[in-house]
């Protein structure tokens, strides 16, 4: 699959890829020699000459060059691709439950731009670059072939490559089957709880499971407990606090289409006389509450992220402080928040200094109970920014300030 040509990075460039990152920028390269169609797979050379690694190559992109390995001899082939696959399925094997989980997580299994998550027997992909859009025939057929080795059959498989990023690398944006049709309502179960998970219109792939084990971690706090989550989008953390065992739950989220997909999860789980579902704005409705003397044992906030590029980020953190200090002001002494991040650009060291801030505004000590972060299938490639601790979630126990 490697063509002729090569591309040549600059005298003092490459320094992330040299450290480990998985990305060449179009600003670092000096030439490129020998023929290729945008998205080969081309070698890459320091600017002495010396081999990097193989990548594909897509001058149209700002990210340029995406490694697919940094072995000179490595020979890009099927049987490559079939290593990468069952590489990344043992690794699941071996740290999460893989009823449903994500099978694929781009860089971080050294497959870069391409997301495969499995929801029971269906395939959901998302391709975001040319180069693995070429390659995306051979990862889905080797991953048939690897899951059947352990009789897991995949009954279909959804294409969700209809992000914007694609018009960027001059492909078009795809939603649809990949082969036969089916039922693209799915059943999982997850942490004993059950879903309906749509996975041709639900939000990305379908269903959000890199927050599988911090679902889970609420459970314990929320037995007998007056629950509140906001932004519950198909209802799975008010529904892992119903399972556990709460008296009262109210899921909030803006989306009608939402909020009826979680009252049917609801229905799903025989909880439908704890669970109550909301569709309202959140920043709206929680100055309501607190006016209305409202308060909860547990309050979760699991909003989108409020920024995707560094340009907004300012923005972004007034949108945190306010929905954390809003969030607060509702909870009972000596209750729990959960709450989280799911934007790359508010970075850890942002996201506590934000709560930190919220807490101060709102008149309330934080105890920490624990910090997590994104569930193991999403894992964290220590190298570059490709991978990272993208998801900050913390339960705090919260107390008034006496």
């Amino acid at each position: 699959m490697t063509t002729q040509a090569s591309v040549r990075i600059r005298r003092g460039e490459g320094r992330s890829l040299k450290a480990g990152g998985m990305w060449i920028y179009d600003n670092e390269i000096e030439e490129v020699r020998g023929t290729y169609e945008n998205g080969d797979i081309v070698t890459v050379e320091d600017f002495d000459g010396y081999v990097l690694g193989y990548g594909f190559f897509n001058p149209r992109s700002r990210l340029a060059v995406r490694i697919l390995s940094r072995d000179k001899n490595a020979v890009i082939d099927e049987a490559f691709i079939e290593m990468r696959v069952r590489n990344a399925w043992e690794y699941r094997k071996q740290t999460v439950d893989t009823k449903s989980c994500r099978l694929i997580f781009g860089e971080a299994d050294f497959l870069p731009g391409i997301v495969v998550d499995k929801f029971s027997d269906v395939l959901v992909v998302e391709s975001l670059a040319l180069g693995i859009d070429r390659l995306k025939p051979l990862i889905l057929d080797a991953l048939r072939r690897v899951l059947a080795e352990d009789q897991i059959p995949i009954r279909g498989i959804y294409e969700r490559s209809d992000a914007k990023v694609r018009l960027l690398e001059g492909m078009e944006r795809f939603k649809g089957f990949i082969g036969e049709p089916f039922d693209t309502n799915v059943e999982i179960e997850e942490n004993g709880v059950r879903y309906l998970v749509d996975v041709k219109d639900g939000q990305k792939t379908g269903f959000f499971l890199d927050q599988k084990y911090n679902r889970l971690a609420i459970q314990r706090l929320c037995r007998g407990k007056r629950v509140l989550d906001c932004f519950t989008h198909t209802g799975s953390f008010a529904l892992n606090a119903a399972v556990a065992g709460a008296s009262q739950v109210i899921g909030v989220d803006a989306s009608e289409a939402a909020i009826e997909m979680a009252r049917r999860n609801a229905g799903l789980n025989g909880v439908l006389d704890v669970a109550e579902f909301r569709c309202a704005d959140v920043f709206e409705l929680l100055p309501q509450m607190e006016k209305a003397g409202e308060s909860f044992d547990v309050v979760i906030l699991d909003p989108p992220a409020f920024t995707k590029s560094r340009n907004s980020v300012k923005n972004a953190v007034k949108g945190y402080r306010e929905i954390n200090a809003r969030g607060l002001r509702l909870v009972r002494d000596g209750g729990f928040l959960a709450t989280c991040s799911c934007s790359h650009f508010m970075t850890p060291e942002l996201f506590a200094k934000t709560i930190r801030e919220a807490a101060a505004g709102a008149h309330r000590r934080l105890r920490q109970v624990e910090f997590r972060t994104q569930a193991a299938d999403h894992p964290i490639l220590w190298a570059g920014d490709e991978t990272s601790y993208y998801l900050k979630f913390y339960i705090f126990q919260v107390v008034k300030e006496r």
